[in-house]
């Protein structure tokens, strides 16, 4: 059979390191936006000015981006990119910096990525008519495992299994020199090995309780060993240690605008701080839509504040949110401004201003009597009644939910320790715990349902709530509530309340639009995880992927020849 002829291997050969490289490869996009930066404007630290000559950094930033558009980010595998790589050859004129050069050029200099992933954008504006964004967020994996990572219920267990380890090996000695011979222990189990055991497991205990003690004082969720910014997340894929970062997508050309890297478990209240650098850029009014995740009323006021119109997904059967702000009088104000500071003015002075007329309605001024805490109340309600923890575990155990404010958990009638799960819109807190629960022989007292576990709702100053179904298995009748109600005032005052209403033909266009960069970044593209730790590092390492996404779409939406253009124009 023919096939296609190869060459000799041995054949001499001239060519130009230029020839070997694609006309229109990205690799001359990259070198040519690189070369027209200026890096002092990016704060790039001077390198060692004795021994060997130093790299040239823009070389490393070429390679940095070269990588993230084709999918490469560990510094090793970009050091071995150095070495076979013709188009990186090319681009760092044969220099070979190692693995440890290019890692810690990227430590030292990762704030910088974040300014030439904006410069980037801004080179191509002028090129593209930007529409409406989009934003949402995804779950990235952090550099932390869940083993590595401690939620309170988390290590409430840890330290309830490890107790009663501690006790069974305490028992079994004792047995043992009661009898004065461990001849009776089973196979493979000796004193030696019973003491070694025990002490490895206060070891542990130790830890955990250092762990929890450390949480409770310094009001942590939860704790992260290896990247303490990490924080365990639910993904569509289960729980992860991971980072929620949020992007902005425009609606005409699908490129990212802007991020904003969170550690945040969900999307609430995250619009107006997403928006806060495509804001800056942008003349007039700014619109956005984001799925139901992103609903907080205190969000979409700012928003509207700062000049962006926020299209958030309702619930089925709502047209729109009331919204409510402080009234503010105000004099002079000028209703057709899209200025931030007229807009607020506007709005708080009872006013639809020009630019909101298509989406704002029904505005008016209204007087309302609101509860206001007087400061003793504020000081009881983070004072329990009860005066020990064991005080709390015995009224628990005679059939009640009992709460402590001052850390923040509530005992159940089996004793066991429930811990905040979430605030809900209202200001009550729920408290959980679904493996207590799960393995409760008495939970048919406590509750009936298809649910797994309890979830008991407190207000701030509740301090328990009978356990209805426990104390009519035991005959007994509920008791008075405890509470920490002080004094409280009520106080006259003005608000103004409007009806926001989402333009529905762009919410219907979100998912098209948010979905594809995530898509593209984490699956052609391979970064679905973080090799940095802190929340300041995976900030540059995630604009590196975006850098390299945005490269990838310009280049098909504008074309190579345009890319060039725009490219080779030097910063200002």
């Amino acid at each position: 059979m023919h096939y296609v002829e190869t060459f000799d291997r041995n054949q001499m050969m001239m060519t130009t390191w230029d020839s070997m490289v694609d006309p229109e490869s990205t690799a001359r996009l990259i070198d040519a936006f690189v070369n027209s930066l200026d890096l002092a404007d990016y704060g790039v630290k001077e390198m060692a000015s004795e021994g060997r000559p130093p790299y040239d950094p823009k070389g490393l930033y070429k390679l940095y981006i070269y990588g993230s558009d084709n999918g490469i980010k560990s510094s090793r595998k970009l050091a071995k990119s150095c070495k076979v790589n013709v188009e990186v050859k090319w681009m760092l004129g044969g220099a070979e910096p190692d693995f440890r050069t290019i890692s810690d050029f990227r430590k030292d200099n990762i704030d910088s990525i974040r300014k030439i992933f904006h410069e980037f954008n801004k080179r191509i504006s002028g090129a593209v008519e930007w529409g409406f964004t989009s934003v949402d967020g995804s779950k990235f994996a952090a550099c932390n495992s869940k083993s590595n990572n401690f939620t309170k219920n988390k290590l409430d267990d840890r330290i309830k299994w490890l107790n009663g380890h501690i006790e069974e090996y305490l028992r079994i000695l004792d047995e043992a020199d009661e009898q004065e011979d461990f001849e009776d222990l089973p196979d493979k189990l000796t004193k030696e090995l019973i003491e070694e055991k025990l002490k490895e497991a206060r070891e542990r205990l130790e830890k955990y309780e250092g762990y929890q003690k450390l949480m409770e004082e310094s009001g942590q969720s939860q704790m992260s060993l290896t990247d303490a910014d990490a924080k365990l997340m639910k993904s569509k894929n289960g729980f992860v240690v991971a980072y929620n970062p949020q992007t902005a997508v425009d609606s005409n050309t699908h490129l990212i605008r802007s991020f904003h890297m969170t550690n945040r478990v969900t999307d609430h209240g995250l619009l107006d701080s997403t928006l806060e650098e495509v804001r800056k850029e942008s003349e007039g009014i700014i619109e956005t839509v984001a799925d139901r995740g992103y609903e907080s009323e205190e969000d979409m006021v700012k928003c509207l504040e700062d000049g962006i119109i926020p299209h958030v997904i309702t619930d089925e059967g709502k047209d729109g949110y009331e919204l409510e702000i402080v009234y503010e009088e105000t004099e002079g104000v000028n209703v057709e401004s899209t200025e931030p500071e007229e807009l607020a003015k506007v709005l708080h002075g009872g006013v639809i201003p020009e630019a909101y007329k298509d989406v704002i309605s029904n505005i008016e001024v209204r007087e309302v009597r609101r509860k206001a805490c007087d400061e003793t109340e504020k000081e009881a309600s983070e004072k329990s009644v009860y005066g020990t923890q064991e005080e709390m575990v015995e009224r628990a155990k005679e059939g009640y939910f009992v709460r402590d404010p001052e850390r923040n958990l509530v005992y159940c009638p089996k004793g066991e320790i429930l811990r905040q799960k979430c605030i809900k819109k209202n200001g009550n807190i729920r408290y959980a715990n679904k493996n207590a629960c799960r393995h409760c022989p008495d939970r048919n007292k406590c509750y009936k349902g298809k649910n797994e576990w309890k979830e008991i709702d407190f207000t701030k100053d509740s301090l328990e709530k009978p356990c209805r179904n426990w104390l009519k298995a035991e005959g007994k009748e509920p008791e008075t509530r405890r509470s920490t109600k002080g004094k409280y005032h009520f106080e006259r005052k003005k608000i103004v309340r409007f009806f926001l209403k989402p333009d529905r033909n762009k919410t219907a266009e979100r998912m098209c639009l948010s979905e594809h960069p995530f898509g593209t970044i984490k699956r052609a593209m391979g970064f679905d995880y973080f090799l940095l730790k802190g929340l300041r590092k995976v900030t540059g390492e995630f604009a590196l992927m975006c850098l390299g996404y945005n490269i990838k779409r310009s280049k098909n939406l504008l074309g190579f020849e345009k890319m060039m253009e725009l490219m080779a124009t030097e910063s200002h």
